[in-house]
Parts: C-alpha cells; sequence; structure tokens
C-alpha cells in the first residue's frame, strides 16, 4: 500500500532537505510544480510526505530520505496522531525483541494480510508482559485505553513466561487469517512458530505457538503481587483496522530496527517526540532519575505512582525477578512508558492509567521503593472525596498541600523499612498549612533525608527543588535525627543542568554514612543530621539552607582572595588584548566596494560544508547549544538518548545561531571540539585551501550582513544562513583579517571572563560582611 496518508509540515520538508524554513517558503512561491497543500490551515499547511519526496529528487535537492526522517515524518502524519502511532510502533518493537520469527512472517506479503495477522502475534506478547484486557480487540484509540478492566497478574504474566501466549491468541490469528482468506499465511505463521526464536530478550527461548495456548506459568512472586480489580491495561492490543494505515510506519520501524536495535528505535522515536512537545511533558532529567534510584538503592518491587514517560523506572538498576509498577493519569504516558520498560529490561511490567490519588490502582501492593516525582502546586486532586482515606496516617493534607499527599501515598505502598524518594518543591519544607504532616513524619521516623538540589536540576529550572528520603517505619522508634543536604552550590551557568558529579558525590556519600550510623558529623555548607527536636518548632521548617552550618570563615575569605586574584590577573590580560588605536583605510588601491559571494553560493562551489543541528544522539556526548555559543560557554547542553547520527564539531567549523537575531559566529576550539551540534544551530566547515575560519567568523558577525540576511516573524527573527556575504579575498588576506579578527575574540573572552569574576567577587564580599566571616576592614 503506499504511503499516501502520511503528510509533512513545511518544518518537516526542511529537515528532509536540509534548508531552512525561509527556503521551502521560497520554493512554494518559485515552482508551480511544488505539491499542493492536503491538510492542515492556511497559516501552516501539510503536504503528502510522498509527493514532496518526489519533487525534492526531481529538483535534485534530495537523493534519498534518511530511513530515520522517513520513519518519523510516518509517525508524526499518523491519522490517529504521533503518541498513538508510537504506541503501535512499541507494540511492534516488543514483538520485533521477543519474537523475531514471529514478526517475520507476520509482516510477509501485503499490508492487508499483515494487520489480519498482527493483532493475534501482538497479544501474544502484550498479555504477558503486561496482562489482559476484558474484551479483545478494543485496543487504542488516540493514546487511549478505550477497553475494560485488567487482570494485569493473571497467570502466565510473569518476566519468565514472556514466550506465553495468552489463551485466545489462536482465535485471534485465526479470525485474522479469515478475514483475507490465506491459509498459506496460517501455515507460514505456524512453520516459523516451531522454530526456535533467537534468545534476544535474555529469557526468551520458548518458540511461540499462535494456535495452542500453552499451560500458564506464574512465576511473580505472590507476596508483592496485588490483585487487579482496581487497574486497566496500558497497553492494549491494537486491532486489524487500526493497524491497516500503520502498516507503512511498522515495516519501517522493523528496518530501523534492524539498524539500530529495538530499545534504541523506540527511544529514537520517543525522544524526538517530547523534544518536539516540550511544553505538553515535565519530564526528570536523567541524572535526576539516576540519583533518585541510587538513593533508594536496589530493589525487587518499585512503584512510581507518576511514572510520565518512565524515566525514574528506568534508571533502577534491574535484578532477577524484578517488578516495575507504574501508574499515570495520562494514558497515553501509562502506555508508552509500559513499552519502554519492556524493551528497556526483561522484568515484570505493570503499567496502568487511572488517577492515582482518587482510584489508586494497587492499593494492596507494598513495594520495596517507590519514586516520584508528582504534579507540584495542584488544587483538584482530591481533597473533597478523600477525607477519611486510610492513607493518611500522618494527618490529612490541606487543598493546597497536594505533595504531602503524593508522600503519604508512596508510605501507603511501601513494604515495612522500605525506602520512597521524591521529588519535591521548596515551598512543601515550610509552608505552615503543612507542619503538623511534618511533624508527624519526623516524630514516627517516616522522613529520613531532605536534599536541596541547585537551581536548574529540573522544572521549574528557575528554583531549587527538595528530595525527600522517607522509610517505612518498622515497629522501633525511628533514628532521632534527619540527614539535611544543600547543593546550591553546585549550579552552573549553562543550561545542560548542575555540576551532577559533584551533587551525586555529596549526597550519596553524605546520606551512606548517615545511613549506616545514624547521624553524620557537620560538613559546613553541605550537611549536617539534625536532632528531630530541634526542628519540631512552631514552623516544622525542614529547609536545609536554614539549618547547616555556614562555611568557616578561613575558607570563605581564601575563596575571595583566590577569586580577587583571578581578577586582577584577566584584568591585566584585558589591558593587553585591548585593540590598538582604529587605523583608517588609507590604501589608495583598495577598492571602494569589495566583489561579493555568499554563504550559498560557497556551499555550492565546494568551497565549505552545511550542517544543522539534530534532535538527538548519545546523551553522554556534550551538545554546544546556541546559548553557549551566544555565552561563549563550554557546551552544556542534552539531546534524547538515541542512536541518530549527530553532527560532531571539529576543529576549524564555524557555528552560527540562526535565532534570535543577533550577530555571532564562533570557531570551534578545543573546549568544544567534538561536541554534538545543537538546535538553532548551523555549522559552516571550510576547505582549508580556500577559506580561512577566523575570517570567515568574522565578517558572518557584521551587524549590517546579518540585518540583511534575515527575516522576521511575530515573535522571532531567523537568520537564513546562505544570504550571508562575504568579500571574495586570495588566501592570504583572508588570514591577515583572520588574525585581527582572533585577537579581537581573545579580547572579548576575557572581557567575559573579567565579568563574571567581578560578580562572583561582589556576591562573595556581600555574603561574607552579612554573615560574619569577612571583616569590613
Amino acid at each position: 500500500m503506499r504511503d499516501n496518508a502520511t503528510e509533512v509540515t513545511a518544518a518537516g520538508i526542511a529537515r528532509l532537505a536540509g534548508v531552512g524554513r525561509a527556503a521551502v517558503s521560497n520554493w512554494r512561491r518559485r515552482h508551480a510544480d511544488f505539491p499542493k497543500p492536503v491538510g492542515g490551515t492556511e497559516t501552516s499547511p501539510s503536504f503528502a510526505l510522498a509527493d514532496v519526496e518526489s519533487w525534492l529528487r526531481e529538483q535534485g535537492k534530495l537523493a534519498e530520505v534518511p530511513l530515520r526522517e522517513r520513519v518519523w515524518q510516518q509517525l508524526v502524519g499518523h491519522p490517529e496522531g504521533p503518541v498513538t502511532a508510537l504506541a503501535y510502533a512499541g507494540c511492534a518493537l516488543l514483538l520485533i525483541h521477543e519474537r523475531p520469527t514471529v514478526w517475520l512472517a507476520a509482516s510477509a506479503g501485503s499490508d492487508e494480510r499483515m494487520a489480519a495477522m498482527l493483532p493475534g502475534a501482538l497479544e501474544g506478547v502484550i498479555v504477558p508482559r503486561f496482562g489482559a484486557a476484558r474484551g479483545r480487540g478494543r485496543g487504542v484509540h488516540r493514546g487511549r485505553e478505550v477497553g475494560g478492566a485488567a487482570a494485569v497478574n493473571s497467570p502466565g504474566s510473569a518476566s519468565g513466561s514472556v514466550n506465553a501466549p495468552a489463551e485466545g491468541s489462536a482465535a485471534a490469528a485465526t479470525s485474522g487469517m479469515a478475514a483475507v482468506n490465506s491459509a498459506s499465511a496460517v501455515n507460514a505463521v505456524n512453520t516459523a512458530n516451531t522454530q526456535t526464536a533467537p534468545n534476544t530478550a535474555g529469557a526468551v527461548n520458548t518458540p511461540a505457538d499462535l494456535t495452542t495456548p500453552p499451560t500458564p506459568v506464574n512465576t511473580a512472586r505472590a507476596v508483592n503481587t496485588p490483585p487487579a480489580a482496581n487497574t486497566t491495561p496500558a497497553v492494549p492490543t491494537p486491532t486489524g483496522p487500526q493497524l491497516l494505515p500503520t502498516a507503512p510506519l511498522l515495516r519501517g520501524v522493523a528496518d530501523l530496527a534492524a539498524e539500530l536495535g529495538t530499545r534504541e528505535t523506540f527511544e529514537f522515536l520517543l525522544g524526538r517526540h517530547l523534544d518536539a512537545n516540550p511544553r505538553q511533558y515535565t519530564l526528570t532529567p536523567p541524572e535526576l532519575a539516576r540519583l533518585m534510584a541510587e538513593l533508594a538503592g536496589p530493589a525487587g518491587t518499585v512503584l512510581d505512582p507518576a511514572c510520565g514517560t518512565g524515566t525514574l523506572l528506568g534508571a533502577v538498576a534491574p535484578r532477577p525477578e524484578q517488578q516495575l509498577y507504574a501508574e499515570d493519569s495520562a494514558p497515553d504516558l501509562a502506555a508508552l512508558t509500559a513499552l519502554r520498560l519492556a524493551l528497556h529490561a526483561q522484568v515484570t511490567v505493570r503499567a496502568t492509567a487511572g488517577d492515582t490519588l482518587r482510584a489508586d490502582a494497587y492499593p494492596e501492593l507494598r513495594a520495596d521503593v517507590v519514586l516520584c516525582h508528582p504534579p507540584f502546586n495542584e488544587r483538584n486532586w482530591g481533597h473533597d472525596e478523600l477525607a477519611y482515606d486510610p492513607r493518611w496516617e500522618y494527618g490529612f493534607p490541606a487543598r493546597n498541600e497536594s505533595e504531602l499527599a503524593w508522600v503519604q501515598h508512596a508510605l501507603a505502598r511501601l513494604a515495612d523499612a522500605g525506602t520512597a524518594v521524591l521529588l519535591m518543591p521548596p515551598a512543601a519544607a515550610s509552608r505552615r498549612s503543612g507542619r503538623r504532616i511534618r511533624a508527624d513524619l519526623l516524630r514516627r521516623g517516616a522522613l529520613k533525608a531532605v536534599v536541596a538540589l541547585p537551581i536548574g536540576a529540573a522544572p521549574p529550572y528557575n528554583i531549587p527543588l527538595h528530595l525527600w528520603v522517607l522509610r517505612r517505619p518498622e515497629r522501633v522508634l525511628g533514628q532521632p535525627e534527619v540527614l539535611l543536604v544543600d547543593t546550591g552550590r553546585f549550579a552552573t551557568e549553562g543550561r545542560g543542568g548542575p555540576d551532577w558529579q559533584a551533587v551525586r558525590g555529596v549526597v550519596l556519600d553524605a546520606w551512606r554514612v548517615f545511613d549506616r550510623a545514624g547521624r553524620l558529623d557537620d560538613e559546613p555548607g553541605l550537611a549536617r543530621s539534625v536532632p528531630v527536636i530541634e526542628l519540631l518548632d512552631d514552623d516544622v521548617d525542614l529547609a536545609p539552607a536554614r539549618h547547616l552550618p555556614p562555611a568557616t570563615a578561613a575558607d570563605g575569605a581564601d575563596e575571595l582572595t583566590a577569586v580577587r586574584e583571578r581578577l586582577g590577573e584577566t584584568l591585566r590580560l584585558t589591558a593587553d588584548l585591548t585593540p590598538p588605536p582604529v587605523d583608517h583605510a588609507t590604501d589608495p588601491d583598495r577598492p571602494t566596494r569589495w566583489p561579493l559571494t555568499t554563504i550559498g553560493e560557497l556551499a555550492r562551489g565546494g568551497a565549505l560544508v552545511m550542517r544543522t543541528g539534530g534532535n538527538g544522539g548519545h546523551a553522554r556526548v556534550p551538545v554546544l547549544t546556541d546559548h553557549d555559543v551566544l555565552a561563549g560557554t563550554a557546551p552544556s547542553g542534552l539531546l534524547p538518548e538515541s542512536d541518530e547520527e549527530a553532527v560532531l564539531t571539529e576543529a576549524g567549523d564555524v557555528v552560527v545561531p540562526v535565532l534570535g537575531g543577533g550577530s555571532m559566529a564562533r570557531v570551534i576550539d578545543d573546549s568544544t571540539v567534538g561536541a554534538v551540534l545543537g538546535r538553532s544551530l548551523v555549522l559552516l566547515r571550510p576547505d582549508p585551501a580556500a577559506l580561512d575560519p577566523w575570517f570567515l567568523a568574522g565578517f558572518l558577525r557584521g551587524t549590517a550582513n546579518n540585518r540583511q540576511a534575515s527575516s522576521y516573524a511575530s515573535t522571532a527573527t531567523r537568520l537564513d544562513v546562505r544570504r550571508l556575504q562575504l568579500p571574495r579575498l586570495p588566501l592570504d588576506e583572508q588570514r591577515r583579517y583572520g588574525a585581527r579578527f582572533r585577537a579581537l575574540e581573545d579580547f572579548e573572552r576575557a572581557l567575559r571572563q573579567a565579568g563574571r569574576l567581578g560578580e562572583q567577587l561582589v556576591r562573595g564580599m556581600y555574603d561574607g560582611l552579612t554573615d560574619g566571616t569577612v571583616m569590613p576592614e
């Protein structure tokens, strides 16, 4: 079936062709044969992907659509929306991961045959991993579960039996065969299923059989398995009619999985979707998730009652027979989390969509660990309906204390001595309306630690959030002290978050000593263990900064002295680098106007190569952002983890931000070489035999040059780099200009450093004078 349903926007066309959106607008105006819109709106039209691809290829603007981009455009243009399409893709990836021979048999032949075969095949992996829905075939509609309740812990649902299809799979497969009247299709699947599939998922060694239901084996630990009365499956089996328009996407996803791997393919697509819709999701940064999981320690049963995209559960170290439970009020997120976790590790995954506080899906669960990033500042959390709920052991939360409701929900779902780690807003530690609950948490030994994170650790990035570490009290009395840690000093200027290595070191070292000994020697300015009795005053204020001893006076004075010395050295360097007096151009042979060329002409002639920033890559590689280029700082960004081919910087590249209207270009040096090129950046890689990089960067920074190459929208300015102009000069003359531009860059860098050190010295003096660590003489 030809992929006529997939539509692509102007931004998608620009990505396909590697150009800016302004170029796409010019093509629409100048070429009468440019494909006509097939959807969207007048201001944001959409076009048929197949027609666009054909036109680009005819115009010589495209050799072949990269597989990743094709799959992404198919997902974005899916008639049921990208989230539903991503769920369908995740189901197919799970089948490929666990039963590759079944996928090969089901996907052979036409799209109609595949759509008829897949529901039965998918049910054979979805039910064992996620549970069965009452009423087969109801499936997913626009990312939401519309089936009935599910017996998620029915026999055969544990991780050890992932290859045992649920009863009824044969009927679904047989009915699918009847829909296409193909006896050969039945034989193909049965033949494939009688062969032992490769072991691609740990315990996947049992050949699948869609026609003979096996004897189910329940290897899950009954002690931690809650009843299924209140749960619905996050991932119901899609139906044939739902899968038919998805067939081109599923085939593309399979090809991409052969190239990248199943988990990496899903992470790439999910990361691209999250990155394209940043305002729709509140994400937990991976480094923070890792810290929370390490604080909680190893666990066999883990719950995240507000799972979001599953980052917290994905950070937990896998263990044999581990069980992961997830719940989220957004069905879309619950489904994506379940698929993400199932592809991440061979563990039991139970995810459900529901309102955790109003309709708890796991009322009998007693988990070893609860990890949670709850929604903040919610007033409609169920205050009026839940007044007599048994979870409020420590007091009934006020209407404006939804976070304390989540704290008590986490404690109620813990086994004795189990640990919960929650991300909390700082106000929850000091609001008067919550002081009675905080006091009872302290008295009964449930609250063990409060950690103040640096600004920028997690959204909202403008406030220093807290981590609360709680433990379900056993019969004996709890520890008489609480650990307080403040890592605010490890905030950084870039947008890549704080110095996570330093944060992890301080927090984990302090927690491990405190957890083992029940107390911690004071670490001025960083950590201390506080007797509970000291905190039980009228406010019960748990903000760490209010209880930590300040840094010693000697340390503060020595640090300020060091800053002052560095500032003096930088100011002397700035004076040395100050440009000499301006020398007016008096050369009579100099032409009144240079012959000019443009970046676009140079690129077409091979004098330089243009690349644009991407939307994915290896998370461990630093990303150079537009903010880094403008501020002159080291790479500070992060991109969604995937195996997408990233653009890596090389020495001598010139990087130009395309948003904001500023005149800026930066030559890649030792501090930025090897970084991934971030979004909203264009990289120019000059041929050293034709162009000097410093000459190139210097002329690109001209104000008039940027003004003539900029276009203006209602709220933003965008630079069309191809229109930027350069004079046609011999290479020797370029290098003469380049040396002067490089000296200006050194002077600019010294000015920035002097400004930062000056601000640090001023702030340190104010702090030292006011806290007594610096004397006024």
